[in-house]
């Protein structure tokens, strides 16, 4: 083919063809515009572009697929048990475990001890609630933690003693604050 053969839809697809590559060249090696001054580097784009998906994409999941209100919140209260000044109590004793089986007793209540250093914590545990006391003898507040519903706040008197009406179900743990110190036990199956 030579240039006499060329007609009119050849000289425009060359011309687009021309400035194509014009508009190519005038981009950077990535083949992306870069507005900033010569010389700068412009590596933010990606980061932006990245920035933007994970925010596109956020926003997808929170409507097509939500997450539930309940877990939510377990994940909130297990972010609330990181204290990095709380001491974990051990526990040291439990009735379903250490005791010797009643015969004829039927609903015993659970006995349970644990300990933190010098603290101890003797708690009961029954159909209707929890009772116990922190030992030594001294006021506490103190939380029953359990599954997606806010924990049950407790006063210890000046003698250690709480106690609580409301029945525990499922896992559970006790967070004590006692002055400064705070203790929390292992979590338990009620």
């Amino acid at each position: 083919m030579n240039d006499n053969d060329m007609n009119d839809d050849d000289i425009d697809d060359v011309m687009n063809a021309d400035d194509l590559n014009e508009d190519l060249s005038s981009r950077g090696r990535d083949g992306l515009d870069h507005d900033g001054p010569s010389g700068e580097e412009d590596w933010g784009d990606e980061e932006f572009a990245a920035g933007l998906l994970e925010e596109e994409l956020r926003q997808a999941a929170a409507v097509l697929d939500p997450v539930p209100a309940e877990l939510q919140q377990i994940a909130v209260d297990a972010y609330a048990l990181h204290d990095l000044d709380a001491r974990v109590a051990e526990l040291t004793f439990d009735s379903l475990v250490d005791a010797l089986p009643v015969r004829g007793v039927g609903d015993a209540p659970r006995m349970l001890t644990f300990r933190a250093g010098e603290v101890t914590v003797d708690v009961e545990v029954t159909a209707r609630g929890l009772m116990g006391q922190v030992l030594p003898p001294q006021p506490a507040r103190i939380e029953v933690l359990g599954g997606p519903r806010p924990g049950s706040p407790l006063t210890a008197d000046d003698l250690g003693r709480f106690a609580g009406d409301v029945p525990l179900s499922g896992p559970f743990a006790l967070r004590l604050r006692t002055g400064e110190d705070v203790v929390v036990t292992e979590w338990l199956r009620a």
